[in-house]
This record gives C-alpha cells, structure tokens and sequence, in this order.
C-alpha cells in the first residue's frame, strides 16, 4: 500500500503544485474532505476557503476559490479558478474587497449580481482567513 498518492492542483492560469503528497484536506459542499493514499475514486466540487496538503511530512497551506476534484488511481486532481499562497496575499486589499462586497450587499441588486457580490464576499473572507492563519 502506497504512502503518497500523486497531487496535481491547477488554478485557472498556471499550475501550482505538480508532485507526491500524504494528505489533502480542501472545502467541500458539504464541509470539509479528506484524501489518503488509495481513496476511492470520485469527482466532486470544490468550495471558497482552504486546502492543506501534506508533502514530506510538512503542512502546506493555500486559499481556493470554486473548483473541481478528481480522484483517480491514486491520483488527484484539483482543478480551480485561483489557488494562492498565504504569503502572495495581499490582506490590505482582501480586506476593501470584503468592504466592497458588503457594501454592494446592502444596494438593490438583480439576482444575478447578488450571486456574483456574494462569491466575491465569500473570496474575500477565505483570503483573509488563510493570510491570518498562516502568516
């Protein structure tokens, strides 16, 4: 049985990890997953917020936006719009986009730019919250 399976995470303009890894925990639909070596195989979504990975016995930490998984032979795919590191993230301008946000919240708005306002607020939160977690 296999200690690591391989992990490739792909943000929508350039790849970001390409390699062997322990773990994975990221956010899903319904809270968060976990993948080990040999997980069955599946395809699901992924939700605003944190994966963690496990590579050599060390955590590494980064903030996603919506995405896809896939699990395959004991490969991973994690297929996402943006995949950023805690230390790439500018909190000052998280910080006013999350203002931005929820002042567009409290404006009139169509269906369509209440869910468009609301996943940039919800982008915004999951920065900020990987940036003061991890740095």
């Amino acid at each position: 049985m296999a200690k690591t399976f391989h992990l490739d995470i792909i943000a929508s303009d350039h790849p970001f990890y390409s390699g062997d890894c322990e773990t994975l925990v990221f956010p899903g639909l319904d809270g968060e997953f976990g993948i080990l070596p040999n997980h069955e195989e599946m395809v699901t979504c992924v939700n605003e917020g944190e994966i963690r990975f496990k590579v050599d016995g060390e955590w590494r930490y980064a903030a996603v936006s919506t995405g896809f998984i896939e699990v395959i032979s004991n490969k991973v795919i994690l297929l996402s719009d943006t995949v950023e590191r805690p230390e790439d993230i500018d909190a000052n301008r998280a910080e006013e986009a999350k203002q931005r946000a929820l002042e567009r919240l409290r404006q009139k708005q169509s269906i369509a730019e209440y869910y468009q306002t609301q996943a940039a607020l919800n982008r915004a939160m999951s920065r900020l919250k990987v940036t003061k977690k991890h740095n």
